[in-house]
């Protein structure tokens, strides 16, 4: 349907109308004047909705209303994040880095021993206690702690772990995540 010669101009004629209705709503003149551009770029596109001879001032007003009741539920579902704090909370390690050292630690504990391996996967992975693992060894509580203790220190060798900095991501993509722990 082609737009009438007349709507664009009292489109325009509305906009002060409008700008004065949106200021009464947002209470600030830059958000009002978002809220006329937002309405007159629908009222546009949907200009083949409004039927000529109706009014036009409250089919638009009709139309800024909705929009900034709209835009207001829409910033109820917002946080307000202005100095990244909850950003940062959310921002995740990339998965890649732990896939990589699984992969580093699967093979270390290949290295092990049988005994100390079977102990520390017993005891780190399985959950068991010490004295369950013993039982299920079939050796003493002592030489399931010395295995698992002699398992951890060379696991840490083979990894060259040598202390909590070297879990998880790296010092560069600490600082890109903005993290202190680099």
């Amino acid at each position: 349907m082609a737009m009438s010669p007349g709507f664009k101009d009292d489109l325009l004629a509305t906009i002060p109308n409008l700008r004065a209705f949106a200021v009464s709503l947002t209470q600030s003149a830059d958000k009002a004047d978002d809220l006329v551009q937002e309405t007159l770029v629908k009222a546009w596109d949907k200009h083949e909705s409004f039927q000529m001879g109706t009014n036009l001032k409250a089919w638009l007003f009709t139309i800024l209303r909705n929009e900034f009741y709209s835009q207001m539920r829409k910033r109820g579902r917002e946080v307000q994040d202005s100095d990244g704090v909850m950003t940062e909370r959310l921002a995740v390690h990339p998965s890649q880095h732990g896939l990589l050292d699984l992969k580093d630690f699967r093979a270390a504990l290949e290295l092990l021993p049988e005994d100390q391996r079977e102990a520390i996967i017993l005891i780190g992975a399985s959950g068991f206690s010490y004295e369950e693992a013993a039982e299920i060894c079939g050796c003493a509580i002592g030489t399931i702690k010395s295995r698992v203790s002699r398992a951890r220190s060379r696991l840490q060798q083979i990894l060259q772990i040598s202390g909590e900095d070297d879990f998880g991501p790296d010092a560069i993509s600490s600082q890109v995540m903005g993290s202190n722990a680099a």
